[in-house]
């Protein structure tokens, strides 16, 4: 379905529910279509593709809301499923703070091209995804022995959509993403199975690193964990690599939505303006990232897109606060979910901060645990290696960091410069001095 044939359905729809007796309603209609390949001891375990074609519907009628959807288009059917999700609304409690956004949140959209969409995609043959994956298997297995087991992949997708709400939005969104990588498995003695991966996304199939650099990362990153000890307890110095920094980060996303603090859920309630971290901790979210995988000129409401600091040096400066938790918090929309948070980076790569550390652990790898948004208590199972004098000494496992959101934060001394780019947060490794571990 094209994209003019997409925008007539979304607005048919509109108006069928309308006539049906919606105050206001929104529709998406969307196409897409996933494929993935996966390998496994040189044999081919998966292999799947799927393409769907869907019609959401959200209904607001007389203080009531609903959402429900359909993968049958056909006209004839879209109305008799209308002509049914209207009334069914009626049956639900009332809520006076569902409502599509004020229009004036609309304003401001520019049309621009955030190279999200690969036009090569159309291009890539059926044999050649399947070279992709066995291609990183063999360079993983190629890498080093003892190797249990190892699984490749290869994955992409492209996904359309166009958005029309009954009181002026209209939008449309097209991209792409690729992924690829490995999952390698050891045996370390008797008992140690040691584990680890690389894999990549990108909105561009050219951007892939190298592919027997990811076969050979993956067994490379698993290989450094052989040998793994439990230190004593005590307090080090902490490097957090780049891929995995995003678990910490995340801790702190959880308290920073509009649900959390509506539901007094959040240890970061209140503190707009105050200081949250570390001066050397800022995140800035930028919805027009060229290529990033969280690019967009508007978020889930239909709200224009914003670039906006999130933390500043060390200070709160925005929430990401939906439509509706905007009108129960009696405050004004920012969005409902990051786009692309940018991390600001330091000045040093990652062997640069490690030089500096005298005792510490380079943290590559998290393992369980937990974070509790309401007081900022977390709890987190480690993996990584110990750090002397700048060298790496052994690898270390079954450790412990925890503590307090609050506090934690101000241990951060400095940011590497070796941003991980693929992902939507982009994020370098980070320093943190003066962290207990639990261990032995």
């Amino acid at each position: 379905m094209k994209s003019k044939e997409r925008l007539e359905l979304a607005r048919w729809a509109v108006a069928e529910a309308k006539k049906q007796g919606a105050d206001e309603a929104a529709v998406t209609v969307s196409h897409s279509r996933d494929i993935e390949v996966e390998f496994r001891e040189r044999k081919m375990e998966t292999l799947n593709e799927s393409t769907q074609r869907a019609l959401s519907l959200t209904v607001y009628a007389k203080g009531r809301y609903s959402s429900h959807s359909t993968n049958d288009l056909r006209r004839e059917a879209l109305q008799t499923f209308i002509a049914e999700a209207v009334p069914m609304t009626g049956y639900l409690g009332q809520d006076p703070f569902r409502s599509l956004p004020d229009p004036k949140y609309y304003e401001g959209r520019q049309p621009a091209d955030l190279g999200i969409f690969d036009a090569s995609y159309e291009k890539i043959a059926p044999e050649e995804r399947v070279q992709i994956a066995k291609a990183i298997e063999e360079a993983a297995l190629g890498a080093g022995d003892n190797i249990i087991s190892c699984t490749a992949g290869y994955s992409d997708s492209i996904g359309e959509s166009t958005r029309v709400h009954s009181n002026g939005f209209e939008g449309e969104n097209r991209g792409t993403s690729f992924s690829a990588g490995a999952s390698v498995t050891l045996a370390d003695g008797e008992k140690g199975r040691p584990s680890d991966y690389f894999w990549a996304t990108v909105r561009f199939k050219k951007d892939f690193p190298n592919l027997e650099f990811m076969g050979r990362e993956a067994y490379r990153r698993v290989k450094r964990q052989t040998g793994q000890v439990k230190l004593d307890s005590g307090t080090f110095d902490m490097v957090i690599e780049n891929r995995v920094s995003s678990r910490i980060l995340g801790a702190m996303s959880e308290a920073i939505t509009g649900r959390a603090l509506q539901q007094k859920r959040s240890y970061l309630d209140g503190k707009l303006g105050q200081k949250v971290a570390s001066e050397k901790l800022t995140l800035v979210d930028d919805p027009f990232l060229k290529g990033g995988l969280g690019s967009r000129l508007y978020d889930g409401d239909g709200i224009t897109a914003v670039r906006r600091p999130i933390i500043e040096k060390g200070i709160l400066k925005n929430y990401y606060i939906d439509y509706y938790y905007s009108r129960k918090l009696n405050v004004e929309p920012t969005s409902g979910s990051p786009s692309n948070v940018i991390v600001t980076p330091g000045d040093k790569n990652l062997e640069q901060l490690l030089a500096q550390v005298k005792k510490g652990i380079l943290v590559s790898g998290f393992v369980g645990g937990n974070s509790n948004a309401t007081t900022g208590d977390f709890s987190y199972g480690i993996v990584g290696q110990y750090i002397e004098n700048g060298q790496i000494i052994k690898p270390v496992n079954e450790m412990n960091i925890s503590g307090n959101l609050n506090e934690f934060w101000d241990h951060l001394a400095e940011m590497g410069n070796d941003v991980y780019t693929y992902s939507s947060t982009l994020r370098p490794s980070m320093y943190f001095k003066d962290i207990f571990f639990s261990g032995v």
